[in-house]
């Protein structure tokens, strides 16, 4: 089995046209399957067989448990003996040849119709077209030039993952020579759904995806007492579309430069993910440089800032992320990675954990928190201030002044209130309250499940009727809020979106590249989700279980 689950489960808390002709899923998960990617020695063109062949260029091994416990659990890993390209393109082979069934149901639970062949014609469609070819085309030159070779060496690595990803499923395995092509509205758009959100204000399309006040995810670190631990919790927020989960391990000894024989700090990850993506998006990653990274989206609100996006001289922040996570051995490298080439899309207040620095030496190194908007990245070690405080609280808002005022935040919260506000909003109040409440992982989860609206008085939502408001938890439960309420912005509102997800890891679990996970919408003190009872009924969610009530497990690897 790929993943290795805790001896016993821990005690329950609180589109586009699809891309290929990819087959109907089964009426059941398969048994976990692995296969190989070898070099055929006639065409010396790669192929891909089932089982675990010694002379492979990568493996990969998929174990379909969504039903029993929300998680499938995906490793893949490169021979290191082979050309970095040749291992990039086969890795991208073998993940979707495991998992092609998940990736058809989740573009079609996700994807399906966007861009489609029906709006082709429609001016946004065109206008997202021609932004991704040109950024495509302009980072294809950088690739050729020769210059930053570490940088543009990673990014020309996952382009070719992605290119593998998007071949194995449409059943064409060819090793590109030259240029790397790829549909802009094939497997790329699953890369891109954060930076799509931004696109869309952007490029003006008439009915963009996030609405006013929308919450992306919330996260703690937390320094327990005696600096004993410091544990690091991430919930995913997302449309209950989306909870077709992947728990994924990839292996890929990559040289930090084409010519180089440097081994990437960061070559071992483990991250939470989706089907067909290359990347977290959640984000949450362990790393086998020491370092975890995650983030929560603060948005821009500032539609003057749109005019600064770009598509040459930008690299998308799905990219961007992969590049920091491979080439950083440190927080303050991860950020000089990661603040190159600012897309200004999938704006996000990053959080970079450095466990090698933990227990602090010294007041620095520890933590660096990094924040972007179109035009402005700020960067700062906030170790000092995490020990001081004992907690850093992450909730989709701004902690910097500079980023938070160029953002557009105080316009809204002069028309809202102390919602906007990074010290009053509801879960910033729940955290700095109910922090102290954690002393190990069991209490951590607890918190990062937690939904208690109906009770909790931070949970009040002035100018909401009823006034008490799911949205205004750690993990929210927006589709429980009335569909005739009365609510003063469009977040407020009943919808199928809210807390899809929690990890947590420690320094002990992510030496081990371990952590604890569990999958799907807050049920301790709330009704648990389910499709068939739920306002979300009628949404396509192909693959996913009607009742959502797993308790958190432990993930360890082999």
């Amino acid at each position: 089995m790929a993943a290795v689950l805790g001896a016993a489960l821990l005690a329950a808390v609180a589109g586009a046209a699809l891309p290929g002709a990819g087959a109907a899923p089964a009426a059941s998960p398969p048994p976990p399957r692995g296969v190989s990617v070898l070099l055929d020695p006639g065409s010396g063109q790669p192929r891909v067989l089932p089982g675990r062949h010694p002379a492979a260029v990568a493996w990969a091994t998929l174990d379909d448990r969504i039903r029993e416990v929300g998680w499938a659990f995906l490793e893949v890993a490169t021979n290191a003996s082979y050309d970095d390209s040749l291992q990039a393109y086969a890795a991208g082979l073998a993940e979707a040849a495991v998992s092609e069934q998940l990736m058809y149901m989740h573009w079609m639970n996700t994807m399906v119709g966007y861009c489609g062949p029906f709006k082709y014609e429609s001016e946004y469609c065109e206008k997202l077209r021609g932004y991704l070819e040109a950024n495509l085309a302009w980072m294809e030159e950088q690739m050729g030039k020769g210059q930053d070779p570490e940088y543009w060496h990673q990014v020309r690595l996952a382009l070719l993952q992605l290119k593998g990803l998007e071949d194995s499923y449409n059943g064409r395995l060819h090793f590109p020579q030259r240029r790397i092509t790829l549909s802009p509205f094939g497997f790329l758009l699953l890369q891109l759904g954060g930076d799509l959100e931004d696109l869309e204000s952007a490029l003006n399309r008439s009915s963009p995806r996030r609405v006013l006040g929308s919450g992306s995810c919330s996260a703690l670190l937390k320094l327990l007492p005696g600096q004993q631990d410091l544990l690091v919790a991430h919930d995913t927020w997302s449309s209950y579309q989306s909870m077709l989960r992947v728990l994924k391990k990839y292996t890929l000894p990559f040289r930090t430069s084409a010519g180089g024989k440097t081994q990437i700090p960061g070559s071992i990850q483990v991250f939470s993910s989706y089907p067909g993506t290359i990347f977290s998006g959640d984000d949450f990653y362990i790393l086998s440089s020491g370092l975890v990274t995650l983030e929560t989206t603060i948005g821009n609100n500032n539609p003057a800032r749109w005019k600064l996006l770009e598509p040459r001289g930008s690299v998308l922040e799905w990219l961007r992320n992969i590049v920091a996570n491979r080439l950083a051995r440190s927080g303050a490298e991860w950020a000089g990675v990661f603040r190159r080439f600012n897309s200004g899309t999938y704006n996000n207040q990053w959080m970079v954990v450095d466990y090698k620095e933990f227990p602090a030496r010294r007041p620095q190194g520890v933590l660096t928190v990094l924040e972007q908007i179109p035009g402005l990245v700020v960067v700062a070690d906030r170790t000092e201030l995490l020990y001081q405080q004992g907690y850093w609280a992450s909730y989709n808002l701004p902690y910097f002044e500079e980023i938070s005022n160029a953002s557009g935040i105080p316009e809204l919260v002069r028309k809202y209130g102390d919602w906007f506000t990074y010290d009053k909003n509801p879960r910033a109040q729940i955290f700095r309250r109910n922090q102290t409440l954690v002393r190990d992982l069991d209490s951590m989860i607890r918190l990062m499940r937690s939904n208690n609206y109906l009770q909790d008085p931070l949970s009040l939502c002035r100018g909401c009727d009823p006034p008490h408001n799911a949205e205004n938890a750690v993990s929210a439960r927006s589709d429980l809020n009335p569909a005739n309420g009365t609510y003063p912005f469009p977040a407020l509102r009943q919808r199928c979106h809210g807390g899809t997800d929690t990890k947590v890891t420690s320094r002990g679990l992510a030496r081990a590249l371990a952590l604890v996970a569990a999958s799907g919408p807050a049920w301790d003190d709330v009704p648990p989700f389910r499709w068939s009872t739920s306002p979300c009924s009628s949404l396509l969610h192909m693959g996913h279980p009607d009742l959502w009530t797993f308790p958190p497990i432990e993930v360890r690897w082999d």
